[in-house]
């Protein structure tokens, strides 16, 4: 099984970090080919909208770290995205590549009806906020980001097997009864 696992958080020793160091780890352990991309690492320019990609399908700017995680997300058999909390919504990095992607994930049908093309693979989404439990979920902030990767992922065929959710980082930190939460989450992905 190969497992792509994208860590949207500009920090890699940070909350996100962790759970996915604990989730790469559990996937080692059943025997998983997993690769790791830090968006921080990457060298993505943001879409144009030109829209050319959609009858294309390539994207005619200039060649970037995007072709390098779309062709990662066709090789996956599950993936992994972790994702800190921005205004209720993701990082605008990872948003970025989701926006420079569209050709690679989801078609259209002949009436613009949206067709996926990633269809059967599984994913695991992941995200941690400093807004406190349970504001974090009822003012949509670690919800919020979970939502827009959700809408994403599904339209690009994915089926979402689980997700993560932990408010109120600043005040309490993660302890390992979180990291334990999130290798059972990830017995749904293996």
């Amino acid at each position: 099984m190969n497992v792509l696992i994208l860590n949207g958080s500009p920090r890699k020793k940070g909350n996100i970090a962790r759970l996915l160091d604990c989730l790469r780890k559990e996937a080692e352990q059943k025997g998983a080919h997993v690769t790791v991309l830090h968006m921080a690492d990457l060298h993505i320019q943001p879409c144009t909208g030109c829209m050319a990609c959609r009858t294309r399908r390539e994207c005619v700017l200039p060649a970037d770290d995007s072709l390098l995680v779309g062709q990662k997300l066709r090789e996956c058999d599950a993936l992994i995205v972790g994702a800190p909390c921005y205004w209720g919504n993701m990082p605008g990095t990872l948003k970025v590549l989701f926006d420079r992607l569209v050709y690679r994930m989801m078609g259209e049908s002949p009436r613009g009806i949206p067709v996926p093309l990633l269809r059967g693979k599984r994913a695991l989404l992941v995200s941690t906020c400093t807004t406190p439990f349970p504001f974090n979920i009822w003012f949509r902030q670690s919800r919020g980001t979970i939502r827009a990767l959700r809408e994403i992922l599904k339209w690009s065929g994915f089926r979402i097997v689980a997700t993560y959710e932990r408010g109120g980082t600043k005040t309490y930190p993660l302890t390992e009864k979180d990291l334990a939460r999130c290798r059972k989450k990830a017995q749904k992905l293996f």
